[in-house]
């Protein structure tokens, strides 16, 4: 029996054997190969050969390395595998680009976040930017629903009273806007330069940060094809309540009421049946009437329209991207086609996209000379509104058309002069702008010895902008325009960069050393023109052109250049994989400085140690994969001022300076110039201190891993044009450098991956970051610009933005707190009160004093990605913490009359404060603002706080084994959505969506399908 079974155990014995390679096809070596369930291991050679015995029918080998994504592979009685591992982007192998170089995750010394593209991509928006809300700790993110999701960006707080914008490069070519023109399906990396350290390599540019996109070339070998197709439907997750026509007519008549005048003598021609209660003495109004029609011609009937919901629509949202590659040994190409079109939830406004792109190299000479080039060209069109603050504000009796359904509805006499925002839409829906724009850049690079590498780049940015706007005829009601006009704007801007590096990598031994150097050149030029005329006989837009028009004549225009040469060196130094050392030196010239100070130097260094690698640390414990410290410190710079900030400009304006100089006593008057700014030639360039300790780590085979970072950032020589006295004539504006500002704050990232047996698969990914920022320094002539009463309080200390105005102590409730209180003119029963700070016994402008931060205490993100066999779910929290904002709103759902008083309201106002409803917050209605309600006060401002489900998808991929018979490599669907809900918000905030508390254009919920192909 004993030798039955060894000849058995014999029998199902055998050896695999194959080879491993990477996406390139290059061998790899040391790959880890297990026999799944055993202890039977083995590792690839030199060669990327292994060799492995197996037993059993349901033998599985393991194929794992730091760096590559763990593959499983079923031996079902094959003796040869040879396999291709991808690289893991998340691993600290990864290479990221960080300016002018690549390096290893893990030989970063500066503060990089690095994006988690396939998650943005998620997020059914224009602007790739926009989806990185929550996902960068550092990265404070505001947006509003525009359709083309415009933003505003933020990295370690507000540097500047000038730009704050950050620098993007998008494959070494840089730019301060567009984003919403770039189809994220092209992006392959995205990386965030935080601090000088790291961002340094752009010198005058990286003060407010910089962000590195790298779009996609082809990988592997052979051809692939990518198609991808959403759609998506979008509507408000809530919306203002505002008053009906009924209701307005109630609120009119509380107002009337309360300000002593009599109900039925309004302009608007309600009337009511109302009488005095002869108990409590106070007005009780038993009935509205509203009169059948609002003019005495009978065009104009009366209504009751929602004008929110006239404005508004379902959102449709269509996005369409297809990618063909090629990858041989000797070059590769990648192309795309994009399309993306995005109409509004506010009617007749959208945002459409067509972009194609182009990218390959070629490698010639035994692959010492490459050349390649990474083109876009992106045609888009938007038209655009701003109309929620009209929409709010018209009345609720006025019609959207006149009687015979033909015309426009309008104000009558009485009435605010708001216009019909129906038809302002509706003229306004020709009147969008079509731009064309060729981003990307060509270039060469020469392997001139064995790890000395030459690479000259040349970028080219151009864009055409082009606009014909039409301002129709109309009536609507009283508003009456009887000259129509056409408005042609023309834009051409043309950016180049030219850069040339030398690049010198040296790996020997334990040392790894990095340097580059060279020289780049930026040039910006822009031509703007503009025309009008007037005098139409046809609104047709085959003939509303400059020629056709009979009335008046107009036209504009201007043009402006700027140049920057940098000289540029960088280096990095590993020893032992331990010990890391990293220096940059860039020397910038630019035209919008004087002769003076026309170069800056922005130097920046960076230390750190891998605590992990140390013997003695690896003695004390082995959970770490990674433990890194790190150091850095550095100066960047700012140049985003006008281009003639230094030089004298001569103005012409005939009202100052015609003069009868011939002496003729009659004719046209000869016309001078005058002087409107003196030249600086002492202007230098803003500088950005910034040092950063910070802490990387990794531990148990990367299940958890993160950071943690400190700053502090000190901005000085900020460039302003003050105000001047009128004493000191003409050309008293005149650029200087006279600020400071500082900027601190904490940033905390962590993560955990893990799979639980072979069909879930979790991650998870948070992080959260704080910023405190104060002005420290302004020059006398601009200190009270920014807040303050000028008699002391300024904003030096303080956050740039707080808040200055009145403090509300609540409201009137009693006649005994009326006549307590201090002289303050208006008072009364059911008004605010207001704080007398300085205990002088008057409510004035010396009781204003500091009540708000817009900055807030800090911002937050959680993304979670769960999979079980072949679905796949995944959600991202974002929110910010504590901070003030300004709910503007609250002026029109809070008041009758603290801004006008004849425009609709809000329901709010339905529970406004009266002898009946005492307990109210809410300012009681009155016909004229005698309290001064409308000034800036803690009323307005709320706690803006808020927690968002940003986004959630689940999706489902097919298996291969149904794939092959349709050839297909892979085949996803999804479902999902954007800004889905408000989780959390502060009780004390009124409006509807704290993270847009304005009258912008409303962030809308966004449900969306699709699918993901790849042959």
């Amino acid at each position: 029996m004993s030798c039955f079974f060894q000849i058995t155990s014999a029998q199902n014995k055998t050896t695999v054997s194959g080879k491993v390679t990477d996406a390139k096809g290059e061998s790899l070596v040391g790959i880890s190969v297990l026999l799944k369930g055993t202890a039977t291991a083995s590792a690839t050679d030199v060669n990327g050969q292994y060799s492995l015995p197996v037993q059993g029918d349901n033998a599985v080998l393991v194929f794992s390395y730091l760096g590559f994504t763990t593959q499983e592979i079923a031996v079902n009685g094959r003796t040869k595998i040879d396999i291709t591992l991808t690289d893991d982007v998340k691993t600290l192998e990864q290479v990221v680009v960080t300016g002018y170089q690549s390096q290893r995750k893990k030989d970063l010394t500066g503060a990089v976040t690095v994006v988690d593209v396939d998650e943005a991509r998620k997020q059914a928006v224009a602007n790739p930017i926009k989806a990185l809300q929550g996902q960068v700790p550092g990265m404070y993110i505001t947006s509003s629903g525009s359709p083309s999701a415009p933003v505003t960006v933020r990295i370690r707080g507000i540097g500047t009273l000038n730009d704050n914008d950050p620098l993007y490069i998008i494959d070494g070519v840089p730019t301060k806007a567009g984003m919403h023109e770039l189809n994220p399906a092209d992006i392959e990396s995205m990386q965030v330069l935080k601090d000088a350290s790291a961002a340094s390599s752009y010198g005058a540019r990286a003060a407010n940060g910089v962000i590195v996109i790298t779009t996609k070339h082809a990988k592997g070998n052979g051809t692939a094809v990518n198609v991808n197709a959403y759609t998506a439907l979008s509507s408000y997750l809530n919306k203002i309540e505002m008053l009906d026509a009924e209701q307005y007519g109630k609120v009119l008549w509380q107002a009337s009421v309360n300000s002593g005048f009599d109900p039925n003598t309004n302009s608007i021609q309600y009337r009511y049946d109302w009488n005095v209660d002869p108990v409590t003495n106070q007005p009780v109004l038993s009935k509205v009437y509203v009169p059948e029609y609002l003019d005495a011609a009978h065009t104009i009937k009366s209504a009751n329209t929602n004008w929110f919901d006239e404005i508004s629509r379902l959102g449709v949202v269509q996005n369409y991207d297809a990618q063909v590659s090629n990858a041989t040994p000797n070059g590769n190409y990648l192309f795309s086609l994009g399309y993306f079109d995005n109409k509004g939830i506010i009617k007749t406004t959208g945002f459409n996209r067509l972009s194609v792109r182009m990218n390959s190299d070629y490698k010639l000479f035994d692959g010492k000379f490459t050349i390649g080039e990474n083109l876009s060209l992106t045609k888009t069109k938007e038209v655009q509104a701003d109309i929620i603050n009209a929409a709010l504000q018209a009345v609720p009796l006025i019609p959207v058309h006149t009687a015979d359904g033909i015309g426009w509805g309008g104000p009558v006499a009485g009435m605010n002069d708001r216009q019909n925002p129906v038809r302002v839409l509706e003229d306004n829906k020709q009147n969008g702008y079509n731009y064309m724009r060729l981003f990307g850049n060509f270039f060469a690079e020469l392997k001139i010895i064995n790890g000395l590498t030459f690479r000259s780049n040349f970028g080219i940015d151009y864009g055409n902008y082009n606009a014909r706007n039409w301002q129709k005829k109309y009536v609507s009601g009283y508003l009456v325009n009887d000259v129509n006009k056409v408005i042609n704007s023309q834009n051409h801007v043309v950016n180049t960069t030219w850069t040339n590096t030398l690049d010198y990598q040296l790996v020997k031994n334990n040392h790894r050393l990095n340097v580059t150097a060279g020289t780049e050149y930026v040039t910006s030029n822009t031509n703007f023109f503009n025309a009008s005329r007037e005098d139409y006989v046809l609104e047709d837009p085959d003939y509303m052109y400059l020629d056709a028009g009979t009335g008046i004549k107009d036209n504009s225009g201007y043009g402006a250049k700027n140049v920057l040469f940098s000289y540029l060196a960088k280096a990095n130094y590993s020893y032992l994989d331990r010990y890391l050392i990293s220096g940059t030196l860039r020397y910038d010239g630019s035209s919008r400085f004087g002769q003076n100070n026309k170069f800056g130097l922005f130097p920046a260094f960076s230390l750190g140690w891998r605590v992990s690698e140390e013997p003695f640390f690896k003695k004390i414990t082995s959970v770490f994969d990674d433990l890194k410290l790190r150091y850095g410190f550095g100066i960047t710079g700012n140049e985003q001022i006008a281009n003639n900030a230094i030089y004298n400009i001569y103005l012409s304006n005939y009202n100052i300076t015609s003069y009868d100089i011939n002496g003729n006593k009659s004719g046209v008057l000869p016309s001078g110039f005058y002087l409107t700014q003196n030249a600086n030639p002492d202007l230098k360039w803003e500088s950005t201190k910034m040092s950063n300790i910070g802490l990387d780590y990794s531990l148990f085979n990367q299940k958890i891993y993160g950071s943690i970072d400190y700053y502090i950032k000190e901005t000085s020589d900020i460039l302003i044009l003050p105000p001047y006295i009128g004493v000191l004539g003409e050309g008293g504006n005149r650029w200087v450098n006279g600020a400071s500002m500082q900027n601190k704050g904490f940033e905390f990232m962590a993560g955990y991956r893990t799979s639980i047996n072979n069909d879930w698969r979790l991650e998870l990914v948070g992080n959260i970051a704080t910023v405190k920022n104060k002005v420290t320094k302004l020059p006398n002539e601009v200190i009270n610009a920014y807040g303050g009463d000028g008699r002391g309080q300024n904003i030096l200390g303080r956050p740039f933005g707080s808040y200055f105005g009145y403090v509300a102590d609540g409201l009137f409730r009693t006649q005994a707190e009326v006549d307590a209180h201090a002289d303050q003119p208006g008072k009364g029963l059911g008004r605010i009160r207001y704080r007398d700070l300085d205990n002088n016994g008057v409510i004035n402008d010396y009781d204003r004093t500091w009540i708000g931060v817009p900055i807030p205490n800090f911002t937050y993100g959680f993304n979670a990605n769960i999979t079980y066999k072949n679905f796949d779910l995944s959600f991202l929290l974002q929110g910010v913490g504590s901070v003030e904002v300004d709910n503007q709103a609250k002026r029109f759902t809070d008041f009758w009359s603290a801004v006008e008083s004849s425009s609709n309201k809000g329901t709010r106002l339905l529970d406004a404060w009266s002898p009946s409803n005492p307990n109210s917050n809410i300012p009681a209605p009155a016909l004229t603002d005698a309290n001064f309600e409308a000034r800036f006060s803690t009323y307005f401002i709320e706690n803006g706080m808020y927690l968002k489900l940003r986004n959630a998808q689940l999706g489902y991929t097919f298996g291969q084994n149904a794939l092959r018979k349709v050839r297909l490599k892979s085949v996803r669907v999804y479902v999902g959505g954007d800004n889905l809900a408000i989780l959390l918000k502060s009780k004390s905030f009124t409006g509807l969506d704290p993270e847009s508390a304005a009258f912008g254009y409303p962030n809308p919920t966004v449900f969306t399908g699709g699918v993901n192909v790849r042959f």
